[in-house]
């Protein structure tokens, strides 16, 4: 981690996103305390967590890989935390069945982990960590292991979740799809530090950098030249597939040539090699034209126009 500096609102639905080895897990374990900072502080509600053990920390902790006894059932799981704290059996048994018809698995008290799917495996371990009363819920790429139907419901779930309880998420994932549809807030990290940080959709539409842009959905990184054929001011730009139009190709301000094609099933992506002032093909951009519309075919000469706004100008690095 190379000097990183957050402050993490209370009972914000925060992601930080990144490829591996960008240091996003790195800042969990420190909130955590698995791992101790060589320099800095880490401040959690005011309160400087330096000398506070992990186990002592408000916040609790859910992994990727669920983390369950497969030894005991899907109650007794999610009743350990008070188990080990010395809370009586009862209280803690009817604790354990509140938590998981929060989670929305009444009734599977009895079962076995190896008896649940991978979705109801990560909403007992979401009701394990819960029932230690948290004010803060780590969660470290939890989705990653599910498939895309169940990760997409699980996505919907986690953020009502989150609204009803009313504590702080801190979401560690390299999912864009997953930061942008649940946070309120994002963090880029890019080796080691943070790239962005903003609101989800300020992140999209204003990628402070080259990286951010790419990293983070799918964009046409302009060069200063490019961006100036674009109307942009001449620095490195940001123009998202979908801001870009196909229009008929006399009279066009921007002409190319549609060198493939690639079906997305909401639409299409068109590759269309695009002129520059002397008349030849300068460059590749994208385009995504949509469903309904009629798709021109690959060799076509097509015109392109987009909205005044739509090209984002940004640093380089």
């Amino acid at each position: 981690m190379d000097d990183v500096s957050l402050t993490i609102a209370e009972g914000e639905f925060f992601a930080m996103l990144g490829p591996s080895g960008s240091g996003k897990t790195t800042c969990l374990r420190l909130i955590s305390g698995f791992e101790k900072p060589t320099s800095g502080v880490v401040r959690i509600f005011g309160e400087d967590m330096g000398a506070v053990p992990p186990n002592q920390r408000q916040v609790n902790t859910v992994f990727q890989d669920y983390a369950l006894f497969p030894h005991m059932n899907v109650r007794d799981n999610v009743s350990y935390g008070p188990m080990v704290r010395g809370v009586d059996r009862r209280t803690r048994l009817a604790e354990a069945e509140r938590l998981l018809a929060l989670v929305h698995l009444d009734g599977f008290g009895d079962r076995k982990p190896a008896q649940l799917s991978g979705g109801q495996r990560q909403r007992v371990a979401l009701a394990r960590a819960l029932i230690n009363r948290p004010r803060v819920l780590l969660l470290d790429e939890p989705l990653g292991a599910l498939d895309l139907k169940l990760r997409e419901a699980m996505q919907d779930e986690l953020k009502k979740l989150q609204r009803e309880l009313g504590i702080t998420f801190v979401f560690v994932t390299h999912d864009q799809g997953e930061a942008l549809s649940m946070a309120d807030r994002v963090a880029v990290f890019s080796q080691g530090r943070i790239a962005q940080v903003g609101p989800a959709a300020e992140i999209y539409a204003r990628p402070a950098n080259r990286f951010v842009a790419d990293f983070v959905g799918s964009s046409n990184i302009l060069p200063p030249l490019m961006a100036a054929a674009f109307g942009a001011p001449g620095a490195w730009a940001s123009l998202r597939p979908e801001a870009l139009r196909i229009v008929p190709a006399e009279g066009a301000r921007i002409r190319g040539r549609v060198t493939g094609a690639r079906y997305l099933g909401a639409g299409t992506r068109l590759a269309v090699a695009v002129s520059g002032h002397s008349g030849k093909e300068e460059a590749e951009i994208a385009v995504l034209v949509p469903a309904a519309q009629m798709v021109p075919s690959e060799g076509a000469m097509v015109g392109i126009d987009w909205d005044t706004g739509a090209v984002h100008p940004m640093e380089p690095a």
